[in-house]
């Protein structure tokens, strides 16, 4: 008897369970603490109005939407028909989860597609729960997209946009999203009794106490990172400066370097260390390492002071001012040139200027993932129509700029299952603080865009295409690209979202001269940061072709990067050999060591200066 009484009084198993409720209703308490503090800073806020914003894109969604909606309510019996083929999904659905809740095995009415990782649990297959709201969900988004498509009577402008913001509602609406019917949330809320809950509301408090306009997401440690420690440590001196930009002229790092020079472009929308990261994936220092005297521009960080800068601002102080300094800087008469993403149509549209000038000095031109013909630019062109530009045009008036942070989030809403929702779901479900990258560090980095500059591109280029036209005009003479007859050398990525394949091949088209097709695999960014160390990817190559289609049907697949291959290209173009040059030697002294003050800086109007 005493035997079966100290079995009894045993309490471990039910202490278990009620330290652990004790420990979920303190947390839940934390939880709401937390929250309460989101929500007032939430109702303190007045901002997150004007383009671009949460409130913006439900409104532009809504239009789109709703012509959709119109067109298969004039329709009633092709509206029911698509409403019939969805239930018999969803009855199919049950069916077989039925069937299977029994023992039988059965194939699911609906897969992910591969790379698809917001199903990659395991848990998403085996556990039947979350399989039945994961093929509900693949059902449903499907159907939708399908309605959307083929949807008759209205044009496709208004068709690409409506599939854009069904596709922001769907990436919002998946069950990956959501505590209750994300197999790995329920564990972890399991396993720490809703610590991860309390440790994302505070992570999501934290993301917008250090928000600007908009609530930015944080994608990677960013205390893991500095600008001149461990990223943009490639040595060398800025060696011109003016309001708009440093020039940066790198150190050599061989005995002997080529003859002619080359100027690198970067965007300005962004920082020109994209191209310059950690040691082992610099272009830049790849570049160096290959022979070549490399010069590059750093755009400023511009504030208010340099509201009224314009795209040919851009074009006389930047690219041209460049230009003058690296030949006085190494004595060549001609140089060679490189422009990435909007600094390439910023160059390509400097080189129609220079043709139209007589002005010969650029000698090849390399052309990474830039656009100049805006036909087909992708779902950007979601985000330029008259009435968003006018508005956006009307805000930036007011500051004198667009802050990054709204561009960011365009950026990022191109691509919401990689962009956003998998830090929603690392940072705010599991409670966990993103990992360091450096890539992401660099996305986190924005920079804000002169109202004046920035009006004319996203009007001029985006909205009206004028450039390719052979309708644009800077200063007092007219662009055609059609007269710049120099090499070039057309760089495009297989799955660039920002400049798709498609539009930077049909703006090659437009050039005089000869033009070197180079596609990478990837996207916009990697498919350009691509190392051959790494031994990633894989770049293809061709000559002339009416179309696209038609060049990626004959073209010559290579491994790995395709950077050797720019080099050897560009060394046809760089004349011989002769002593390396040191950048404190030249006619242009020193101001600073690389990567100068402008890329350091948050807010900075620039310095006059030689």
């Amino acid at each position: 008897m005493q035997e079966r009484n100290e079995g009894l009084e045993k309490p471990e198993p039910q202490q278990f369970h009620i330290d652990q409720f004790d420990a979920l209703a303190k947390n839940m308490v934390r939880l709401f603490d937390q929250g309460a503090k989101a929500f007032s800073t939430l109702a303190e806020r007045s901002n997150g109005q004007g383009p671009y914003s949460l409130a913006s894109e439900v409104g532009e969604a809504a239009k789109s939407l709703g012509e959709i909606a119109r067109h298969w309510a004039s329709e009633p019996s092709k509206f029911v028909a698509a409403q019939n083929e969805l239930f018999q999904s969803y009855a199919d659905l049950w069916g077989r989860s039925f069937r299977r809740f029994l023992g039988e095995e059965v194939e699911p009415v609906a897969v992910p597609e591969p790379g698809d990782n917001r199903f990659k649990d395991p848990d998403w297959s085996n556990g039947q729960f979350f399989d039945f709201w994961k093929q509900a969900y693949l059902i449903t988004s499907r159907w939708a997209e399908d309605l959307t498509r083929n949807t008759e009577g209205v044009d496709e402008k208004t068709r690409k946009r409506a599939l854009f913001y069904l596709n922001q509602m769907l990436a919002a609406a998946s069950p990956s999203n959501f505590p209750l019917t994300n197999p790995e949330v329920v564990r972890t809320t399991l396993a720490t009794n809703a610590e991860n809950l309390v440790q994302g509301m505070t992570h999501f408090v934290e993301d917008l106490q250090q928000s600007k306009e908009l609530l930015r997401i944080s994608q990677t440690d960013l205390s893991a990172f500095e600008i001149g420690r461990n990223l943009a440590v490639t040595q060398g001196k800025v060696v011109f400066q003016n309001e708009l930009i440093q020039l940066i002229q790198y150190a050599p790092t061989t005995g002997e370097v080529y003859e002619r020079p080359l100027l690198i472009v970067p965007p300005w929308i962004n920082k020109y260390y994209i191209l310059d990261l950690v040691p082992e994936k610099s272009f830049v220092k790849w570049a160096v390492d290959q022979g070549f005297t490399v010069f590059l521009v750093s755009w400023v960080n511009p504030d208010a002071k340099l509201a009224q800068k314009t795209f040919e601002d851009y074009m006389q102080e930047g690219v041209l001012t460049a230009v003058d300094a690296v030949i006085r800087q190494t004595g060549r008469p001609d140089i060679n040139a490189l422009g990435y993403c909007v600094g390439g149509t910023l160059l390509a549209s400097t080189l129609a200027y220079m043709a139209a000038k007589g002005d010969k000095r650029i000698s090849s031109a390399s052309f990474l993932a830039a656009q100049v013909d805006f036909s087909e630019a992708g779902d950007l062109l979601v985000f330029i129509d008259d009435s968003q530009l006018t508005a956006l045009e009307e805000m930036m008036a007011e500051q004198g700029y667009l802050d990054g942070s709204r561009m960011a989030a365009v950026f990022n809403m191109l691509r919401p299952r990689d962009l956003i929702w998998p830090y929603v779901i690392n940072n705010y479900l599991l409670g966990k603080k993103p990992f360091p990258f450096d890539l992401l560090f660099w996305n986190a980095d924005s920079t804000r865009l002169p109202a004046a500059n920035h009006a004319f591109y996203l009007r001029e280029f985006y909205h009206l295409n004028r450039l390719s036209k052979g309708e644009m005009q800077l200063g007092d003479v007219r662009l055609d690209l059609g007269r710049v007859t120099i090499p070039i050398y057309e760089l495009f990525t297989k799955e660039d979202h920002i400049a798709p394949a498609a539009s930077v091949f049909r703006g090659s088209k437009l050039f005089g001269g000869p033009v070197r097709h180079v596609m990478s695999g990837s996207g916009h960014i990697a498919g350009v940061i691509n190392p051959p160390a790494k031994k990633k990817y894989q770049f293809w190559a061709n000559g002339p072709a009416s179309s696209l289609p038609e060049w990626i049907a004959t073209a010559t697949e290579t491994a790995g990067s395709w950077w050797p291959d720019w080099a050897a290209w560009l060394a046809a173009y760089s004349g011989d050999k002769v002593p390396a040059r040191d950048p404190s030697s030249g006619p242009l002294k020193p101001i600073e060591d690389a990567p100068g003050s402008y890329v350091k800086s948050s807010v900075s109007a620039g310095n006059a200066g030689a």
